[in-house]
């Protein structure tokens, strides 16, 4: 499947009032497609897009105007605020004020998905709402966007899996469902084909698709299903099963460390220093040393 691009964001993102600064273009991700940028005044109609479309305001306040059905609202969106527009419409909009925004574009597969139930269901158009979780979704996605690791494939699918579920259970035009039932694990079976795709993947990076593919599972059900069982994201238990194995070979070869980084799935040798000292509170050259 290829990946999401300017193509798939309705237009906003080609207009001349809007200065570009990073985007997820060239990173491959399927579902998604993340762009952050600094936006001038303007008012413009923007033909139905294929994608939902999540805005983050970075600053503010500004006051934003967009038609919802047959009338104009307005609003004065302070910093953190939310602008939600369904795919399949057109949107009418003036923002009033320059402002910074991280656009995020989502494919509807993915949010009927995590939707996981009878039918289909569809997004609210909302104009300055709040959700500190969305917020922090879209920022850590922006966090990737700043800085790539091919290594870093199960934690944006793992984040946009997340993304969608919340916005299907909290974001609807319909009375949302309960966001905090708790799902059921995996079987031990699935679990251990999981678990086993992982350690024989550890090096590649490896999408959430493709474990759940492994265990029968759509991508949203294994990612909750998996922390259900496991208490942590498909990405957490990779990136420690890729720490465990970094540490053995540390301590047991005379490997260098940039090639043990590569054998475990980081993408370079300073991605594995980061990660042994926030996880470890120390290098890898330390811990051989002492190890």
């Amino acid at each position: 499947m290829p990946e999401l691009g300017l193509l798939d964001t309705g237009g906003i993102l080609r207009q001349s009032w809007v200065s570009p600064e990073r985007t997820s273009s060239g990173l491959g991700w399927e579902q998604a497609y993340v762009s952050t940028q600094r936006e001038r005044p303007y008012h413009a109609t923007f033909d139905a897009s294929p994608t939902h479309l999540l805005i983050l305001h970075l600053g503010g306040p500004v006051t934003v105007r967009r038609r919802i059905g047959r009338s104009m609202r307005t609003q004065r969106i302070p910093a953190g605020g939310i602008f939600l527009h369904p795919a399949g419409r057109a949107l009418d909009v003036e923002l009033q004020g320059r402002l910074d925004t991280v656009h995020l574009y989502l494919a509807d597969s993915v949010l009927q998905e995590a939707h996981g139930e009878g039918g289909t269901v569809e997004l609210a158009e909302e104009l300055g709402s709040s959700d500190p979780l969305i917020e922090q979704l879209v920022l850590a996605l922006d966090g990737v966007v700043q800085r790539p690791e091919p290594s870093a494939r199960t934690y944006v699918d793992h984040l946009v899996g997340t993304l969608a579920a919340r916005l299907a259970h909290a974001h609807t035009a319909d009375r949302p469902v309960d966001p905090d039932s708790a799902p059921s694990g995996l079987t031990s079976r699935q679990l251990r084909s999981a678990r086993e795709l992982m350690e024989t993947r550890m090096s590649e990076p490896l999408p959430v698709a493709e474990l759940a593919s492994a265990t029968g599972l759509s991508a949203s059900q294994f990612s909750r299903q998996f922390r259900a069982s496991t208490g942590k994201s498909p990405h957490q238990f990779l990136l420690q099963l890729r720490l465990d194995h970094a540490r053995r070979l540390l301590r047991t070869t005379t490997v260098p460390i940039a090639d043990v980084a590569g054998r475990c799935g980081f993408s370079h040798q300073e991605h594995l220093t980061r990660v042994m000292r926030a996880k470890l509170g120390t290098t890898p050259a330390v811990f051989r040393r002492t190890g």
